[in-house]
């Protein structure tokens, strides 16, 4: 699969028992403008006030204000993106940034122990692309997917603990292990075509830099799936985690009990 085109629709709705006073959250819901995927139309929509910007990572992002009364909260957010699959997983990007700053521990990301001696048995200092896929064969294999086992407040060595997650608990871990190396690496929220397979189709993997003996940069591994990122998936954000890379996040005052519901329809045309 070499190229593709995806339609995609992504539709998160809040609903409170008690009336909202004020909503602020920050949304990632707008393709990354990158050499491999080309946004052919996009629209997020939403009660309240958006403002757009680019947040230190380059992602685009929007700040949603809602300032009177209300009990849900409906964002969607849908369009069509052409996607090019990177060659190996290999990203032709140009480093704006140093490749040094993924290689700070987060709270989601702090490495333990346990963690450190599961590493050392696939990684180097200067791990190559061999030795990374081995490392997300062996998180799929000891981490079980298990959809509801962990929250989006979960860490790395909470899941690790558990040997259940999700496929961000599988990139905070994969994150965790590259860190007591030294090696940098970033979460990246977005789409996954599911096709035959049974995650789900909003999704989180991983870019890490590789070096090998032809290349030296950022390769893209989706963990849960110890594979290569493909013309399948649709990048939205880069991060040192979850909280900085995750599609939506914020803070309301009021409202009670929050029921939560997501729907993502993804078509390849």
């Amino acid at each position: 699969m070499k190229s593709c085109t995806l339609s995609i629709r992504h539709q998160t709705t809040y609903k409170y028992i008690k009336p909202v006073r004020y909503t602020i959250q920050q949304l990632r819901l707008r393709p990354r403008k990158e050499d491999l995927q080309r946004t052919l139309n996009w629209e997020v929509s939403s009660a309240g006030k958006r403002q757009e910007h680019k947040d230190c990572y380059g992602n685009i992002s929007e700040i949603l204000t809602i300032t009177h009364p209300h009990k849900e909260v409906s964002i969607v957010s849908s369009g069509v993106i052409k996607i090019k699959s990177p060659v190996n997983g290999r990203l032709p990007e140009k480093n704006v940034l140093s490749p040094l700053i993924f290689t700070v521990p987060t709270e989601f990301t702090m490495f333990s122990d346990d963690i450190k001696k599961f590493a050392n048995d696939f990684l180097s200092k200067n791990a190559n692309t061999k030795q990374l896929l081995k490392l997300s064969e062996a998180i799929c294999k000891n981490i079980v997917y298990q959809p509801g086992s962990t929250v989006t407040s979960s860490t790395a060595q909470e899941a690790f603990f558990l040997e259940r997650g999700v496929c961000q608990d599988h990139a905070h871990i994969f994150i965790a292990c590259c860190h007591s190396f030294g090696i940098p690496v970033r979460y990246v929220s977005g789409y996954v075509d599911p096709g035959n397979v049974d995650y789900g189709a909003s999704h989180a993997w991983v870019d890490v830099w590789a070096n090998d003996t032809d290349f030296s940069g950022w390769v893209s591994i989706d963990v849960t799936h110890a594979s290569y990122q493909n013309s399948g998936y649709c990048r939205l954000a880069v991060g040192r985690d979850y909280a900085s890379a995750g599609p939506i996040r914020g803070v309301r005052d009021g409202g009670g009990e929050e029921s939560l519901s997501v729907n993502v329809d993804i078509e390849n045309v």
